[in-house]
């Protein structure tokens, strides 16, 4: 990290500046994590021997339940921050008594959330690769997956026209009307609203076959300020707008990959692209591009790393930090949660120490 850079980004942090005023959309899970301390192959080869002798358990498996959903784990990263962010999601009665629970310390408005029948519920199974941990989420949708337009009312849509940042996450998630929440609630930012779209989906492949329709009615339009990926699903992405990524990944080591497909749908959308990675994170336009290391912490989970990087984005983004200090501090915000035995969320004072005392990773990218 350049010292001007670091400076910058530490009189930010201690500075008082006026609040950003965001709102998140639409989910909350319960979600448990299971940390499996082996890779796969050896995991599938214990269950596989469990299951041929009908049964049995495995002990010493550390677990954690957690908040979950990208919406509301980016609203508790972007709350002790200091911004002002409001959700708007759907669980059910219990659901929203832990919502009170999570968010409980923040002056948090929780007027918006829908109360249906059905909550949203993910146990993630995290496990160790080459690259360090990879999770696979294993997801009952509840009531997300039937979440549209129909569910908004006219004191949400007021919310979103007077909020700096209007951040849409886990289209897959909203596995029915997904692409029409996206088209409806953006539009109205664009013509009724004064802030930005910030759009996360999240891993699309849940809902493959619908992906051609959210990138040409979504993604292809000027709807969407930022989209924001991790090294799958801009790969995801990438190869619905060029043969060159999928004919590539043989070839290339999959940072390196990820890079080029972050550069292709920087060529060919209208939005910034900002990708995060395990080991960096890169901003591009049509013009630019910057890329920063990330930190070197042992990281705890894999689960959630992304929304606390968003959180941090969307405050660097709104306060106009250059390039380099916004990934910085977004990569801060992120390797602060990964490293946290409790999976907290820094405050901007806690940042600073955690900044001054940590070293960056050092990519060698082609």
């Amino acid at each position: 990290m350049r010292a001007d850079c670091k400076n910058e980004l530490l009189s930010f942090l201690k500075e008082k500046h006026e609040k950003l005023d965001a709102v998140v959309m639409p989910d909350f899970f319960y979600d448990r994590l299971i940390n499996l301390n082996c890779d796969a192959a050896l995991f599938s080869s214990v269950i596989a021997d469990i299951t041929e002798r009908k049964g049995g358990s495995i002990d010493g498996i550390a677990q954690m339940d957690i908040r979950g959903g990208n919406a509301i784990n980016t609203a508790s990263a972007l709350a002790a921050l200091g911004v002002n962010v409001t959700p708007i999601v759907c669980t059910n009665k219990r659901g929203l008594q832990q919502i009170k629970v999570y968010l409980g310390k923040y002056r948090i408005d929780l007027s918006h959330v829908k109360i249906a029948e059905k909550a949203s519920l993910t146990t993630a199974l995290e496990l160790k690769t080459e690259n360090g941990k990879a999770n696979v989420m294993l997801r009952d949708l509840g009531a997300l997956a039937n979440f549209g337009p129909l569910d908004l009312t006219d004191s949400d849509y007021g919310l979103i026209e007077n909020a700096d940042y209007v951040c849409l996450f886990n289209w897959a998630g909203t596995k029915k009307y997904g692409t029409r929440l996206a088209e409806t609630v953006f539009r109205r930012v664009k013509t009724k609203g004064k802030g930005k779209t910030y759009y996360d989906t999240a891993d699309p492949t849940p809902n493959r076959d619908e992906i051609p329709e959210l990138v040409n009615n979504v993604l292809k339009t000027s709807k969407v300020n930022v989209l924001s990926l991790n090294e799958n699903e801009a790969l995801c992405y990438a190869s619905m707008l060029t043969d060159e990524i999928s004919g590539n990944q043989q070839k290339r080591r999959f940072d390196e990959l990820a890079m080029e497909a972050a550069r292709v749908l920087a060529k060919n959308l209208p939005a910034r692209i900002d990708l995060h990675t395990t080991v960096f994170s890169a901003t591009f336009t049509k013009k630019t591009e910057v890329v920063v290391p990330s930190f070197k912490v042992k990281a705890l989970r894999a689960t959630g790393a992304g929304d606390a990087w968003n959180a941090g984005n969307i405050l660097g983004d709104g306060n106009a930090l250059s390039d380099e200090c916004r990934l910085v501090l977004a990569n801060a915000v992120s390797a602060y949660y990964l490293s946290d035995p409790y999976g907290a969320h820094p405050t901007r004072r806690k940042l600073v120490k955690f900044i001054d005392n940590s070293a960056l990773n050092s990519p060698v990218l082609g």
